[in-house]
């Protein structure tokens, strides 16, 4: 058995992305989402409706992510530094699923919580893709099957999220449910490097592979894309029809997914097209999200005990 030494490298990356996911880190806690209760309650039944699906579709992939994708990964990865990212990056997955609750909690009484757990156990596209990924992941037998899981990782991190993520942004820009929208702020930066580090990793093995090897690799992965992507297209109906953003929303999952793919080193898959600009500054690589080598974020500040201001705080006594 041997110890993590973190004064001889594993590489030249993996020391930074600890940095920056250290840097990045942050809990529910922090963000007072009692300021969108206002807001909540002038949006109509579709759209919070819409609102407390996207999220507890959102809150099944991280779920899946922290403890199933991200430790299957670390299991077969060699490095222990590159284990420690992983096994932090697997951490923040859970923060980010405790998140929605949070917000859930903030805005829906216990019966419309236990209603949306239950729609996530019932819809069935949702469940479909979350089979799939979690089968790629309980599959790892060896260096193709490792480069596999790494590749529908970095899916759900880069592409999978973003039919969930679109609505938040979409009202965030807008300045409606604009804390709810900070939360999701911080989890998209997150993301966004999770599926980057593990896009290093999966470039850098998947060079270990013969030439015939990784042609059959991508044409595995591509077929991965595609079916994820049909079955996006009913879960992204379902969802946006209601509220007529369907079409919207999948201009915005096939940007995500060209640039997932773009993680793995590989070619786009989809015609570059208009995508709402509201909904893309909020994943803009030059605005808050991703700007992964400053500061921590667009207005985050770590905060300890929040609350309410009141009349009393007005009352100075000279």
């Amino acid at each position: 058995m041997k110890a993590v030494n973190w004064n001889r490298p594993d590489d030249d990356f993996t020391l930074t992305f600890w940095q920056q996911n250290v840097m990045q880190f942050w809990t529910d806690e922090e963000i007072p989402l009692s300021d969108d209760k206002m807001d909540w309650m002038e949006m109509s039944d579709a759209e919070r409706t819409l609102y407390k699906n996207v999220l507890g579709g959102l809150t099944l992939l991280d779920t899946i992510q922290g403890g199933v994708g991200m430790p299957k990964i670390l299991e077969h990865v060699d490095g222990l530094q590159r284990k420690a990212v992983l096994s932090f990056m697997s951490m923040m997955e859970q923060i980010h699923a405790k998140s929605y609750s949070s917000i859930f909690t903030t805005l829906a009484s216990g019966e419309e919580i236990d209603a949306i757990f239950k729609w996530v156990e019932d819809n069935e596209q949702l469940q479909k893709k979350a089979a799939l990924i979690s089968s790629w992941y309980s599959n790892i037998t060896g260096p193709k099957e490792l480069y596999k899981a790494m590749a529908a990782s970095v899916f759900l991190e880069s592409y999978l999220f973003y039919s969930g993520f679109f609505y938040p942004l979409y009202l965030a820009g807008q300045g409606k449910m604009t804390s709810s929208g900070e939360i999701i702020d911080l989890i998209l930066r997150d993301e966004s490097i999770h599926g980057l580090y593990v896009g290093v990793l999966a470039q850098e093995l998947f060079q270990t592979f013969s030439a015939e090897e990784q042609q059959q690799l991508q044409a595995e992965v591509y077929a991965l894309l595609n079916e994820l992507y049909e079955n996006e297209m009913i879960y992204t109906a379902h969802l946006y029809t209601p509220i007529g953003l369907t079409e919207e929303v999948n201009a915005y999952v096939r940007y995500n997914a060209n640039k997932a793919l773009m993680n793995l080193g590989l070619e786009p898959h989809f015609p570059e097209e208009p995508v709402n600009p509201i909904v893309l500054n909020g994943i803009n690589t030059h605005t808050k999200q991703h700007d992964f080598f400053s500061k921590k974020g667009n207005g985050y500040v770590r905060t300890i005990h929040v609350e309410p201001l009141s009349d009393d705080d007005f009352v100075f006594n000279f």
